[in-house]
């Protein structure tokens, strides 16, 4: 297994982390993921860390709290081999205390996640989302707080635009305050756009990503194929209408070229597709999900071999779409290069 600085912190992450939403699964969307009990997460962590994978992602919201729970009971014994990845911010009730990142929201939330995770620290603590209603002082300030007392090591975003980042970083360093080293981000073949400005915006602030549903909500897992019904046990019977919106033909051409490239290599379309991302800047690690011991293993084949340029060139065309205004004219023009070399 490959490690990684996670940003441009001195944390060191496996190219490949696991993503525990199937643990306790319940609910129309995580029911769908999964539902791995405690003695069947067990199984899963011990694949994965024969494999070297050490990281291990959840959040509070996953399954009302289920999650954390199975995977702090699954690790019991064995805390100084993992690392903790967990996420708060999103709603977990009706309350107007339930949701956001205000200082007493996010000190109970970390509180509320020790518990359920029988551990006395997070070693990632992630906000789920932007919260527009909490002041950046006071978010950094509290993190500061959960930073010196232990209670969290690192700390990071997820789903996070651009600006906002840019300005919490900017406080965290007037400040002298811990600066976020970690963007969790949907980035897939067939959703490319963290490449317009969160890419850029990471390299420069030595902020690494962790790729979250890199199959592209389970579009990418060599089952969708063109003018042919989702197949029966597809968990995007359930979970479709959730999924960042996807154009049918740019899917299917992206779909061709790695049944392609499946073909020349003997590997499988998820495999080259979580490859395709690791060649990537910026990239940290990719979280891989599994509701059983057989899609885990087929994931973890993914490392240890590398696309080659030419085939990595043939995916970049089959996927690329143009990227968002201002982005768009000036990578038309002769000349934008140079004003704005690839990160590649």
């Amino acid at each position: 297994m490959e490690y990684r600085q996670l940003g441009a912190s001195g944390l060191r992450v496996p190219v490949l982390s696991f993503g525990t939403g199937t643990f306790g699964g319940s609910g129309p969307l995580f029911g769908a993921w999964g539902t791995s009990d405690v003695n069947e997460a067990r199984r899963l962590i011990d694949i994965c860390l024969e494999a070297g994978v050490n990281l291990f992602d959840t959040a509070d919201v996953y399954s009302d709290g289920a999650s954390e729970q199975v995977l702090g009971q699954a690790i019991k014994g064995r805390r100084d081999q993992v690392l903790i990845s967990t996420k708060t911010g999103l709603p977990t009730g009706d309350g107007p205390g339930n949701w956001g990142v205000s200082r007493g929201r996010l000190i109970g939330a970390v509180e509320g996640a020790l518990r359920r995770l029988d551990t006395d620290h997070i070693d990632l603590l992630q906000l789920h989302a932007f919260d527009a209603s909490t002041p950046a002082d006071e978010l950094l300030a509290t993190l500061d707080t959960l930073v010196t007392s232990g209670k969290v090591r690192y700390t990071g975003v997820s789903n996070y635009p651009g600006w906002a980042l840019m300005k919490a970083q900017g406080i965290a360093e007037r400040d002298a305050r811990p600066r976020f080293v970690a963007h969790q981000v949907y980035y897939s073949l067939i959703g490319r756009a963290y490449e317009a400005d969160l890419m850029p915006l990471a390299a420069d602030q030595g902020v690494g990503a962790l790729v979250w549903s890199p199959l592209g909500w389970g579009r990418l897992t060599g089952k969708i194929r063109r003018d042919a019904p989702i197949p029966e046990g597809s968990r995007l019977h359930q979970t479709a209408a959730f999924a960042p919106p996807v154009e049918d033909e740019h899917l299917y051409r992206v779909v061709d070229a790695l049944d392609a490239i499946a073909t020349e290599t003997g590997k499988t379309v998820p495999q080259i597709a979580i490859n395709w991302l690791l060649q990537r800047p910026t990239i940290s690690s990719v979280i891989i999900g599994a509701r059983n011991e057989e899609q885990l293993r087929q994931n973890l084949g993914a490392v240890g071999w590398s696309l080659t340029p030419g085939q990595i060139a043939v995916l970049d065309a089959a996927s690329d779409v143009l990227p968002p205004y201002p982005h768009t004219p000036y990578r038309q023009q002769e000349g934008f290069a140079r004003l704005n070399p690839p990160l590649v």
